[in-house]
């Protein structure tokens, strides 16, 4: 007789480990549907596990689940903006364009139920959450641009830029990602050279950064 393999030992997870397993069944479940339409048997299902035990980590219920799960989101977004700063700032730019239009990508229909706002899901911390992300983004760049103390007109531009950038990825998912991630991320960059120049018309402050950014392109 050929003797059967040993069974692989059950190992009970950590509490950290079981958190982290619902939380990425949720946020599996929260790309791609609305809020609104994932039930807490919907994500236990997912981590094949069972209601109560949901609760048992969750006790606040789905709601607090899904902002258990949209901070997991926005740290990774943040770290989209996490770029050494090494080479041209737009060549930095791209890099980080590139992970923020794969992210997009990949958590499509939650992005868009996140920034477009009006789930019944959304409550004023899960809008501080976005903003932080938003602010964290604002403040990667001024550190890119190196500077300490913008002025209001660059970090009106800046942020103006940042809204840009969320308008264009939800018109993207609505345009069935047309057209290809590449050529929008390019056309994003250039947009922020190109709202910076405008501005260096009216401030000096952004009108020294233009003048550095053009001798390294």
């Amino acid at each position: 007789m050929t003797p059967q393999a040993p069974t692989p030992a059950y190992r009970r997870l950590s509490v950290e480990e079981r958190r982290s397993q619902l939380l990425d069944s949720a946020l599996a479940l929260f790309a791609h549907r609305p809020p609104e339409e994932v039930s807490l048997d919907d994500v236990a299902e997912q981590a094949g596990v069972s209601r109560p035990l949901v609760y048992r980590y969750f006790p606040g219920g789905k709601q607090q689940l899904y902002e258990a799960a949209l901070r997991s989101a926005a740290d990774e977004l943040r770290l989209c903006f996490d770029e050494p700063r090494q080479g041209p700032l737009p060549a930095r730019l791209t890099r980080a364009l590139d992970r923020y239009l794969a992210f997009v990508d990949e958590h499509d229909t939650g992005f868009s139920a996140l920034l477009r706002g009006g789930s019944v899901a959304e409550t004023s911390r899960t809008s501080a959450i976005v903003d932080g992300v938003r602010r964290a983004a604002a403040e990667h760049i001024m550190s890119h641009l190196e500077v300490a103390e913008p002025g209001p007109r660059l970090r009106m531009t800046v942020r103006m830029w940042i809204t840009a950038v969320e308008a264009a990825s939800l018109i993207w998912l609505d345009e069935d990602k047309q057209p290809p991630a590449d050529e929008l991320r390019d056309w994003l960059v250039e947009q922020f050279v190109a709202v910076l120049s405008v501005t260096a018309r009216r401030d000096s402050q952004t009108e020294s950064l233009v003048e550095a950014l053009a001798a390294d392109l």
